[in-house]
């Protein structure tokens, strides 16, 4: 045993052990994009499914139509009147249209400071009270006064608009909905979600003076165009990564393209062919947005709340208009209507390879945990080596110098403190 013991400590002051972890972590490096470059394969990737039995996704006949076309022409000729004016005078007239429908409204400014420049504005908003609830849970959809791009979204606003009044002939639901239109398609909407949550500062955003019950989910309609279009592109990225749970993209994929034979697109493949290279580039521009962790669209600032949120942006030209779109949406609040809880039993992390094809995070862990390990054999490999003394011999008025004794490096103190700051970190200290 004592023979075993020196054995080993030896081999630990052996010089020729710090050959190994480069090639440790060229092989980790290797073997992880390999496995990444597998996950759009259909041997490694699954179809998508509803988990959520309450969903009840296309089951219901949508009714979104006929005589409300031409509300909603009005509605289009009173937002393009309002062209020109000022956030404040648009948000007199908006209220005006939410009250004369029955609808309760309310206002908020807020003001932030961000990167040296400042954002300020006033969002309007109204609740549609549930014949058959009790205000302990609402649904949310967002129509911002301009898109994402930054171009007045007067068709979606139109839309919302004509939909609230649409929704309010209807006594079947269970559950608040809240419509909100803020002056843009982020500063706006996060604004009012910190304030619902009551998670803002008083001095730069305004609370609300309405609100309901547990946000539910969210849909956010960016449609700045006015001619008909081909498909919808569905928006799902959050902030810092985070996603929304899977069950609701599947919905919508389910109401919009089985239902209503609208095709559906994510991550901008708008012409998605289903086959590898098309997959692999979905998957890889999910990942990058992932990574940068921006916010895309006004979805984003209800993901950290747990509330599950995605963006409606229709795209190309074809034969659908504004009343098709408008049914995916009813279609898709009457799916969550039916829920009785947050939704849970779908994913959270995942990577899409299309609207129909997805991989979980057990199947892509591995990848991303053998790309992580790289950098922790390379970190304790430069530790170990930074005590060695160089091999060069001195030279010139340095070879006089005495030379540098090997300092050996433990390992021990590091590690331990790594893990004591992994547990902070972990939800049972929170």
């Amino acid at each position: 045993m004592s023979r075993l013991l020196s054995s080993a400590l030896s081999l630990r002051r052996d010089p020729r052990i710090l050959k190994f972890p480069p090639y440790m972590s060229l092989l980790c490096v290797t073997i992880g994009v390999i496995w990444l470059l597998l996950l759009p394969l259909d041997d490694y990737s699954r179809r998508t499914y509803i988990s959520e039995n309450a969903l009840l996704p296309g089951q219901v006949h949508t009714y979104f139509g006929g005589s409300e076309q031409n509300v909603f022409r009005a509605y289009r000729q009173e937002i393009d009147s309002l062209a020109g004016l000022s956030n404040h005078e648009i948000n007199n007239q908006l209220e005006a249209i939410l009250q004369s429908v029955g609808i309760k409204s309310g206002r908020q400014n807020y003001t932030y400071y961000s990167a040296g420049a400042v954002f300020n504005g006033e969002n309007v908003y109204g609740i549609l009270q549930a014949p058959r609830g009790d205000a302990t849970e609402a649904i949310v959809v967002v129509a911002a006064w301009r898109s994402i791009d930054g171009e007045p979204n007067h068709n979606g606003v139109a839309l919302a608009l004509t939909l609230a009044r649409y929704f309010k002939r209807w006594s079947l639901w269970s559950k608040d909905i809240i419509l909100v239109v803020p002056p843009d398609s982020r500063t706006g909407t996060q604004a009012w979600v910190d304030a619902y949550h009551d998670a803002h500062d008083p001095i730069t955003v305004a609370s609300l003076p309405l609100k309901s019950g547990a946000l539910q989910g969210a849909v956010a309609i960016d449609y700045p165009f006015e001619q008909s279009f081909d498909g919808i592109h569905i928006i799902y990225d959050g902030t810092n990564g985070q996603l929304p749970n899977l069950d609701l993209i599947n919905s919508i994929v389910n109401i919009a393209g089985g239902q209503m034979g609208i095709q559906t697109a994510i991550q901008d493949m708008k012409h998605h062919t289903g086959s590898y290279s098309d997959r692999l580039k979905t998957m890889l521009r999910g990942m990058l947005k992932q990574g940068l962790g921006n916010s895309p669209g006004p979805h984003s600032s209800f993901i950290p709340y747990h509330v599950d949120s995605v963006t409606l942006q229709p795209f190309g030209e074809g034969w659908h208009d504004e009343m098709a779109m408008g049914r995916v949406i009813e279609g898709t609040f009457r799916s969550l209507n039916n829920l009785l809880e947050h939704l849970h039993q779908s994913f959270f992390f995942y990577l899409l390879m299309q609207r129909d094809r997805f991989v979980s995070i057990g199947t892509y862990l591995p990848s991303a945990m053998l790309l992580s390990a790289n950098f922790t054999i390379m970190a304790i490999f430069l530790w170990v080596k930074s005590g060695q003394p160089s091999p060069k011999k001195p030279v010139g008025s340095d070879a006089s110098r005495p030379a540098l004794a090997a300092v050996e490096r433990d390992l021990f103190l590091p590690l331990v403190y790594l893990q004591i700051c992994l547990l902070l970190r972990s939800p049972f200290f929170r």
